[in-house]
């Protein structure tokens, strides 16, 4: 038997109706849903490039700070723990010291804990 043109083996996968009696396949409209979704990823990857910015220029900056300790004159090894005074000498050199800046006149640039990782934090 010989079976129309417009009869299908397998109705069900086609993407559209096989029949006068079928319901209507009407295709969404799913753009505000993909605009949503898109506004969400993209806050998403933008928080996280906010994240990573504030960390790398964390980082820049501590290694600035342990550059110039390290590169201060200092006559002593540091001791895990204490905290350790940076300051301008006459000669505009930089030397690394352990009296407090409240007991003298000299220029104080800051105030440094050395750590157990040999990293020089700011206090």
């Amino acid at each position: 038997m010989s079976k129309p043109d417009n009869v299908s083996d397998s109705p069900g996968l086609l993407p559209y109706a096989s029949n006068v009696g079928a319901p209507a396949i009407k295709i969404e409209n799913i753009q505000s849903w993909k605009e949503t979704r898109v506004q969400n990823v993209n806050k998403q990857f933008e928080d996280k490039f906010i994240s990573l910015k504030e960390e790398y220029e964390k980082l820049v900056d501590e290694y600035k700070w342990n550059e110039l300790v390290y590169m201060s004159n200092f006559n002593f090894e540091p001791v895990i723990g204490k905290t350790y005074h940076l300051y301008y000498s006459k000669n505009d050199t930089i030397f690394l010291s352990l009296i407090e800046p409240s007991e003298w006149e000299k220029e104080h640039i800051g105030s440094f804990k050395y750590n157990h990782d040999n990293k020089w934090e700011k206090v």
